[in-house]
């Protein structure tokens, strides 16, 4: 993007954190996210653009129309998203917010800027990336439903897990467990019980990290976004097995104290989609069917691991560990979820293929 398209992007983030005339703190995290993880290095005066929107020296229409590409706007747009949801819930005047930038941007029903109500079905399946025979776009349900259903989704319902062909692993070998955590202060010696075995914990966090390595393997956008509310039920889960009752904003705090930003981790897989889809552009046969591969799947499936396996040492030793120490396991185990990602691939791609809309709808709603 460029640095003006960068302003733009951060300055929407702005003006939808205050459409409804409040600001929580989560809030201004994520802008904060957004501004680091698209911004860089560069210089963007945030504190400048704070200035901009509550003097009103800006006007939406001015704004959205420094954003031309259909891409710079779907990833304005998302931030936008994020950062309205930011404190658990979208207000309804942030929902009317988000609903003007739509209308004004012509996003159909897929939530792709350009495609607008009047386009058919046959049409908008044309203009889209199919997966397993369906897109977001060919849903009867619209953009807003779905988008909802993935903001609101329920922390408590059954966590999902990969169908694979004879249970999908190696009989013989055994489910693999990062020994980096197991040397976490205080939860050797006062570790609280759990209602899963550690052999079981470690069973569970890796079929969730295949089944969210799966996910980020379709290319619609919407799929992306489904990532995260299934990471939060997971911690929820391994939370509540150590007798702890989560709320969404307490396992949101827990993922920021990680590094594990939801917006930063937004960018990374958008920007991994956008790269396979030029590579996809730009070779043909082979060489695009291996670069959509190569930019995908690594970041959702090594995050979910390192995520769950760091959850479940934090709740085991009672929530003492402190945020240093949470920082620096969860990038270790990055780095062990990272060298696993080629192993379990072929199940990744086994899962994606039999994932389509209705079934990625009912996982998050938690049907």
């Amino acid at each position: 993007m460029t640095h003006d398209e960068i302003r733009a992007t951060l300055t929407l983030c702005l003006l939808a954190s205050f459409a409804d005339g409040e600001k929580h703190h989560r809030e201004r995290e994520q802008i904060r996210d957004v501004a680091e993880g698209l911004a860089g290095d560069q210089s963007v005066n945030l504190p400048g653009l704070y200035q901009d929107v509550l003097l009103r020296r800006v006007k939406l229409d001015d704004v959205l129309a420094r954003l031309g590409s259909t891409e710079a706007r779907q990833l304005a747009y998302e931030m936008a998203v994020c950062v309205c949801d930011a404190d658990g819930q979208t207000s309804p005047k942030e929902e009317a917010f988000l609903a003007q930038v739509r209308q004004a941007w012509a996003m159909g029903i897929s939530g792709n800027a350009g495609e607008g109500p009047a386009m058919g079905g046959a049409t908008a399946a044309a203009a889209g990336i199919t997966a397993a025979g369906t897109d977001w776009g060919r849903s009867d349900e619209s953009f807003d439903v779905q988008a909802r259903a993935v903001a609101d989704a329920p922390l408590q319902s059954r966590l999902p897990e990969p169908q694979l062909a004879h249970g999908g692993f190696d009989q013989d070998a055994l489910v693999p467990h990062p020994e980096s955590v197991d040397s976490l202060a205080a939860t050797a010696a006062q570790r609280r019980p759990g209602t899963l075995s550690a052999a079981e914990m470690d069973s569970k966090i890796l079929k969730s990290s295949i089944m969210n390595g799966a996910i980020e393997l379709l290319p619609e956008n919407l799929s992306t976004l489904a990532i995260i509310p299934l990471q939060m039920r997971l911690v929820y889960q391994i939370g509540q097995s150590y007798g702890y009752e989560l709320d969404r904003g307490h396992i949101k705090d827990l993922l920021g104290a990680l590094g594990v930003g939801l917006t930063s981790q937004y960018l990374e897989e958008a920007g991994r989609k956008l790269l396979g889809g030029l590579l996809g552009k730009a070779g043909k046969g082979l060489l695009g069917g291996l670069g959509r591969q190569a930019v995908s799947s690594g970041m959702s499936f090594a995050a979910t691991y390192a995520l769950g396996h760091v959850a479940n040492q934090y709740y085991a030793g009672g929530r003492t560990l402190s945020t240093a120490m949470l920082k620096d396991a969860y990038q270790h185990v990055m780095q062990d979820g990272r060298a696993l990602q080629s192993r379990y691939l072929p199940q990744m791609q086994e899962t994606a293929r039999g994932l389509n809309t209705a079934k990625i709808m009912a996982m998050v709603r938690g049907a």
